[in-house]
């Protein structure tokens, strides 16, 4: 009788408590070799501390974990990597003040005598990368990238060296589509290597690309373990939120308004020549390639990079290069891509991050009694359950942090939101929520700018939706223009054009 191998890693019984929260309840999880395993549920269900235990950077309270068939008890994650178990965690691990290859080679540098030997760290960083098909300078400074390129040397840090398990939280979350059909590609390889992939993703549509088998967890409880195939998403979105879940992208009424907000001509790093215009009552979608400018022209519309030229009229008053405080003391929120190094203090509780956005304009910051019962008005209007109010803001979810991120842009009066990537890493029932948030900005005639690299997120929400290539608006379309395959075409215009 041929006995059936024993999978590559198992979690049997795995609890993990804080102080006063379950994360993770008796769950029992297993990896074949060459399997993807897509873990999925809400923000806060249990995956992140699931695959933290995995990879070495939780302690279980209880349960066991085998590799091979072996007990094996991970004590950190060197360890984890040492038992050839690599993660890539949705918080990147960068040095921003190191080149892309210095980053690569971090704990493995190649030497030449005492030092590191740059050639040969460039050498194994474009090695990487062209496996990756990811085309990224290695001699360029982590801090210059964006989002999405940072996300790409990640998951190359990751490959670096030999492994049994690989763990995926949120991968494509900053990648484009071109980008992410590159990894998924690297993903097929890697299976038939006997690769074994854990994944984490809120995106449906692409576990019927990639998964195998999809464990979906709620409440720090398993709910069930489905073959992919059989994974239909009405039966995922049931066992994900303990109910039935509605449309996803609301429709949003728009209204016909003066412009607001007026660029003409900008010119700023990685931006040339971009015109256009904001409308109360408008949702405008920016969309477009990583690098593309469509994050780099609101840096610097809202004074976080310096412009060269051009101008920016806010109710035809110049605003160009008029400082972040001072755009918006001129009523124009912004939310960053980056909740961890721009948007949050982590060492604050969330009520205290929401409130620094009561800080500033034109009324006075109310005492500390009203400022709580506005704190707790705001909570309810993102959907943030008040319960987190007194955690730290590190101690959050992901979809949590970001309920904190929208509710600063509450705490004054603002007539223009821009969200740039606004559902980063957050589940399916949390951006319905938002989305919700985003129509009722719009359609209570406040303007609402929409920069994402999710293109089913921008196709849905926008009235009207500004394409950007090579650091220029390569299309501005409206209404029943906006189709998939109108924005894709348009993706690549500028850059045909410079080559």
């Amino acid at each position: 009788m041929t006995s059936h191998p024993a999978p590559l890693i198992q979690g049997i019984g795995l609890t993990k408590h804080y102080p006063g929260v379950v994360a993770l309840d008796r769950v029992d999880f297993t990896l074949e070799a060459g399997e993807v395993h897509v873990l999925f549920g809400e923000n806060g269900a249990g995956k992140s501390t699931l695959i933290s235990i995995l990879a070495g950077a939780t302690t279980p309270t209880s349960g066991t974990v085998s590799l091979g068939g072996e007990p094996v008890t991970i004590r950190s994650v060197k360890h984890a990597r040492q038992l050839g178990i690599s993660a890539v965690f949705q918080e990147f691990s960068l040095v921003p003040t190191q080149t892309v290859a210095e980053n690569l080679v971090l704990g493995g540098e190649p030497r030449w005598g005492p030092f590191l030997d740059h050639r040969e760290a460039r050498r194994r960083a474009r090695a990487l990368f062209a496996e990756l098909e990811f085309d990224i300078d290695p001699d360029r400074l982590v801090s210059q990238l964006s989002r999405g390129e940072q996300q790409m040397v990640e998951i190359a840090k990751a490959l670096r060296d030999e492994m049994r398990v690989l763990i995926l939280d949120e991968p494509t979350a900053s990648l484009t589509d071109r980008e992410t059909d590159h990894l998924f590609a690297l993903i097929g390889r890697l299976r038939q290597r006997g690769i074994g992939m854990v994944y984490i993703s809120h995106r449906l549509h692409e576990l019927g690309r990639i998964a195998d088998r999809i464990s979906v967890l709620r409440d720090g409880r398993l709910c069930g373990t489905v073959p992919a195939k059989d994974a239909s998403e009405a039966l995922l979105l049931s066992l994900m939120v303990g109910r039935e879940l509605g449309a996803i992208y609301p429709t949003i009424r728009r209204s016909t308004l003066p412009p607001l907000l007026v660029v003409d001509r900008l010119r700023a790093w990685g931006v040339e020549d971009v015109s256009f215009d904001i409308r109360p009552g408008e949702v405008t979608g920016c969309a477009g390639l990583v690098g593309s400018g469509k994050s780099r022209v609101w840096r610097a519309i809202m004074g976080l990079n310096a412009t060269t030229a051009g101008c920016v009229k806010v109710r035809d008053r110049d605003m160009t290069g008029a400082s972040t405080r001072a755009m918006m003391d001129d009523g124009i929120f912004y939310l960053p891509p980056d909740r961890k190094n721009e948007g949050l203090m982590l060492a604050a509780s969330s009520a205290d991050n929401i409130m620094l956005g009561m800080i500033g304009g034109r009324q006075p910051m109310p005492r500390r009694g009203k400022a709580m019962a506005i704190v707790s008005t705001i909570a309810t209007r993102v959907a943030l359950d008040r319960r987190h109010l007194k955690r730290l803001a590190s101690q959050l979810s992901g979809g949590n942090q970001q309920k904190v991120m929208f509710g600063k842009g509450f705490g004054r009066a603002y007539d223009l939101y821009v969200f740039d990537e606004p559902t980063v890493g957050v589940d399916i029932g949390t951006r319905a929520q938002l989305y919700r948030v985003i129509q009722a900005l719009a359609e209570s005639g406040k303007a609402v700018v929409l920069v994402s690299s999710d293109l089913p997120e921008v196709l849905n929400l926008s009235h009207r939706l500004l394409v950007f290539s090579a650091g220029r608006i390569s299309a501005d379309l409206t209404g029943d223009a906006i189709t998939e395959a109108a924005v894709l075409g348009h993706f690549f215009e500028r850059r045909k054009e410079i080559a």
